[in-house]
């Protein structure tokens, strides 16, 4: 009897440990054939017109795979890699192996959903088996205590619920061998050339350097929990904006499936039974059930959290100042808070959580600037996106998402003595500011000529006027906010 093929299309799993498809696939003891497709639309320009994917998160891409291909290769298999589009290239491969059935982890947005009926449709024609899966989340689809159309339209009681009546799955456990791959060419890994893009800039700054790959995302796990014992401590850190240890930084690793959200929740089980068990252990997976509860409500909600109205269908005259955005996104706001975390999301791709809700709620806030055009800026710089928790994010600090206390804001001069009360930040990524005294670093605008002369900055030439009055700015877009929940 001939043994089946079974196709794996890799996507956002990019893995082998607590991999449902390679273990199942290698349960029916037939071949196994590893596949990734570089699909040429996730390196088009998006409607605002920036690179889908940019150079940071494309070369985390590409250390990811080859990490992948070469976890495969010890394992006596290899990774197919080719770039398209996977709905035309599937089939031919399906055809060119007699390929039995192909598996894949299904998603929940509409274009990937899209690319997947088209591949469906085709696979159909040719008589090949689909078998698809829920991935990405920490708690799988089957163990919550709702169905997707009951998902609550606030976090707390879905975490609530979730934390009395759901568990968590065990681990798959990683393939100790997998079959060799029929004659076929495996292709080449492409180049950041060869996708349209150029090296991403180093710079001294980043503190930490992110390098695609399940080996990595392994290391920085057992770096942060074991090696260095920061896990005990994160509730109390991760508000914090400057150094490697502060917060996890799994993000990355989670975004392309490079680590498995399950994989984390049972190592701080471990750490709990080992080391400690306290608000901090509890915290991170609190963390990883909010990007959860973004995945649920996306695929509960489809398109509407992509519409300029948000989940809320607020109809909100966002203004779409190029001029006024240009300069956020160069980090020339006149506020240093704001103007720091956008160089550093510009020079390495990232950029703290609590930074990204002070720039957020900056550009729509303060600016009234259309918060797609940011949430389209995130996509295309940050290494960590994903697109339910980057929309979904964003839905929520633009006040369009389903959250019902109306119009809430970052105050940045409170956020600023909060958060970065010497200045160590801003000064780490605003090096003209560096001769301030802490006192003044947060609000450069007050310097008196002879301070300016003192401290060898000259407000207009070093560093800008505001870009706004913030107080004003705040109450614009609260009545124009207001008479939009009215007009609902």
């Amino acid at each position: 009897m001939t043994k089946e093929r079974n196709l794996i299309w890799y996507r956002n799993d990019l893995r082998i440990h607590d991999h449902e498809l390679l273990y199942k696939a290698n349960k029916t003891d037939g071949e196994i054939i590893p596949f990734y497709c570089f699909d040429n639309r996730q390196f088009a320009i998006t409607s605002f017109g920036f690179p889908k994917t940019g150079a940071f998160r494309a070369q985390f891409l590409l250390e990811t795979v080859i990490n992948l291909r070469n976890s495969l290769q010890k394992l006596g298999s290899d990774l197919i890699v080719r770039k398209g589009l996977p709905e035309e290239i599937i089939p031919q491969i399906c055809q060119e192996l007699k390929i039995t059935t192909v598996y894949f982890f299904s998603e929940v947005t509409s274009e990937e959903k899209e690319v997947e009926q088209k591949l469906l449709t085709q696979l159909k024609k040719i008589k090949v088996k689909i078998k698809t899966y829920w991935n990405t989340t920490l708690y799988h689809q089957e163990n919550i205590p709702f169905t997707i159309a009951e998902i609550p339209e606030l976090f707390t009681n879905f975490r609530k619920e979730v934390e009395k009546r759901a568990i968590v799955k065990d681990i798959f456990p990683t393939p100790k061998k997998l079959p060799s791959l029929p004659k076929i060419d495996r292709g080449i890994i492409p180049t950041l050339a060869e996708l349209g893009l150029e090296k991403p800039p180093l710079d001294h700054r980043q503190i930490l350097n992110f390098i695609g790959g399940e080996t990595e995302a392994i290391n920085r796990l057992n770096h942060y929990f074991w090696e260095t014992d920061s896990l005990k401590r994160y509730k109390e850190t991760r508000n914090q904006m400057l150094g490697a240890n502060y917060s996890s930084k799994f993000s990355p690793w989670l975004a392309n499936g490079s680590l498995s959200p399950r994989y984390i929740y049972h190592e701080v089980k471990k750490y709990e039974n080992q080391k400690v068990k306290n608000d901090s252990t509890y915290w991170l997976i609190f963390e990883l059930l909010w990007r959860d509860y973004f995945h649920f409500i996306a695929a509960k909600h489809g398109n509407k959290i992509f519409q300029k109205t948000g989940l809320r269908g607020l109809q909100i005259p966002w203004l779409e100042d190029w001029n006024k955005f240009n300069l956020w996104c160069e980090g020339k706001t006149g506020f240093p808070l704001i103007d720091a975390n956008m160089k550093e999301l510009k020079y390495t791709g990232f950029m703290s959580n609590r930074g990204r809700q002070n720039v957020a709620s900056f550009l729509t806030k303060n600016l009234g600037i259309n918060w797609q055009m940011g949430v389209e800026w995130f996509e295309s710089l940050l290494i960590d996106y994903d697109v339910c928790s980057n929309y979904g994010n964003w839905n929520y600090t633009a006040g369009v998402g389903n959250d019902g206390r109306g119009f809430r804001y970052f105050n940045i001069p409170k956020q600023s003595q909060d958060y970065d009360p010497n200045g160590q930040y801003v000064k780490h990524w605003l090096t003209k500011l560096k001769n301030i005294p802490p006192k003044l670093v947060h609000q450069p605008w007050t310097l008196t000529p002879s301070q300016q002369e003192k401290y060898h900055l000259i407000l207009g030439r070093d560093y800008p006027y505001p870009l706004v009055d913030l107080a004003q700015s705040v109450a614009e877009n609260e009545k124009i906010y207001q008479k939009a929940t009215l007009i609902k």
